[in-house]
C-alpha cells in the first residue's frame, strides 16, 4: 500500500472516532439540562405540597470530619457522596452538626 493511502484511512478514522465522541458529548448534555429540569420542577413541587426531602445521609465519615472540627472535609466528602452543589452540601453539613450540637 501507499503511504499516502494508509495515513488517508488513519486521518478518516480519527475523523469519524471524533465525530462519533462529539454526539456522546452533545447527547450527554442534553440529558444532564433535561435531568436538572426535572429536579427544579420536583423542588418546586415538594416545596409547594410542603414536602421536605428525607433526611440526609448520616455518613460516619461525615460526622467524623465534623467532630475533628473538618467542616471543609465534611462538605467534600457530603457531595462526593451525595453530589449535591456546594450550598446543598453546606447547609446539610451545617444542619448535621447543629443537630449534634457540634457547631
Amino acid at each position: 500500500m501507499d503511504f499516502a493511502y494508509v495515513v488517508a484511512i488513519i486521518i478518516a478514522v480519527v475523523g469519524f472516532s471524533l465525530v462519533v465522541a462529539s454526539d456522546r458529548t452533545r447527547r450527554n448534555t442534553r440529558e444532564s439540562a433535561r435531568l436538572a429540569a426535572i429536579e427544579r420542577k420536583l423542588d418546586t413541587i415538594m416545596t409547594h405540597l410542603g414536602i421536605e426531602e428525607p433526611a440526609a445521609t448520616q455518613d460516619s465519615e461525615v460526622l467524623a470530619h465534623l467532630m475533628q472540627g473538618q467542616k471543609i472535609q465534611a462538605i467534600k466528602v457530603y457531595r462526593e457522596r451525595t453530589g449535591t452543589g456546594l450550598a446543598e452540601a453546606k447547609d446539610a453539613v451545617e444542619r448535621m452538626a447543629r443537630e449534634r450540637g457540634l457547631s
